[in-house]
């Protein structure tokens, strides 16, 4: 992968890796689970080398709620991230792990400029907190396959868990994350250098050529 500016300081950020997404009342789609678990285990494995903060968020919820509910099974964080003692949790309300929370200052304290997202889902929190961070001056990696999508249908329509996933990467990619598979990621820290960035016209600008071809 093409670089540009060196040694970022970063940090992994966990986006609720909670049961109801994989055993509970919203399982994850695509990428499917037995893809997606694996590499965020392998995110941690590889930030632990590395020396990467490790941050967990948990998504909370009243214990009334249909999903997220606080104290249900559904609600606690999957074995992949109680596996290891974090540097930070961080319990939210909001999509976004910035909002309403003590993350921002934390990772402001410790001069952190570039957010490496995981979990889920996709096209809510994973996105939200990414286009929080963004606004915010951060960097932003995002690691495409150890993340995933549901599928959504309501009055504007019906949107596979594929496509939502998949329109969501290329969205961010286009200008507020670099997005990238976990292998990708891996080799890109192993060098010490930050990713390399893509713009909004670039975007447009190729899929214009494809149209034309």
């Amino acid at each position: 992968m093409n670089t540009t500016t060196a040694s970022p300081k970063r940090a992994l950020i966990l986006v609720d890796v909670q049961n109801e997404y994989v055993t509970g009342n919203l399982p994850i789609e695509f990428p499917p689970l037995d893809v997606s678990l694996p590499n965020i285990a392998r995110a941690i494995s590889a930030a632990q080398d590395a020396k990467i903060p490790l941050v967990v968020v948990q998504q909370m919820a009243p214990s009334n709620a249909p999903i997220f509910a606080e104290g249900s099974s559904g609600w606690e964080l999957h074995p992949i991230v109680t596996t290891f003692q974090p540097d930070l949790l961080v319990q939210k309300k909001l999509p976004s792990a910035l909002a309403g929370t003590a993350l921002a200052e934390w990772l402001r304290a410790r001069q952190i400029d570039t957010l490496v997202v995981a979990g889920y889902m996709s096209q809510n929190c994973n996105e939200s907190t990414i286009l929080h961070a963004a606004h915010a001056g951060w960097a932003v990696e995002y690691l495409h396959d150890a993340a995933g999508a549901v599928s959504y249908r309501n009055d504007m329509g019906l949107l596979t868990a594929r496509a939502m996933h998949e329109a969501s990467c290329i969205v961010l990619q286009s200008r507020f994350a670099a997005v990238m598979s976990t292998s990708e990621w891996i080799e890109l820290i192993g060098s010490g250098e930050a990713a390399s960035r893509d713009s909004l016209y670039a975007s447009y600008l190729r899929a214009s050529a494809a149209k034309a071809e």
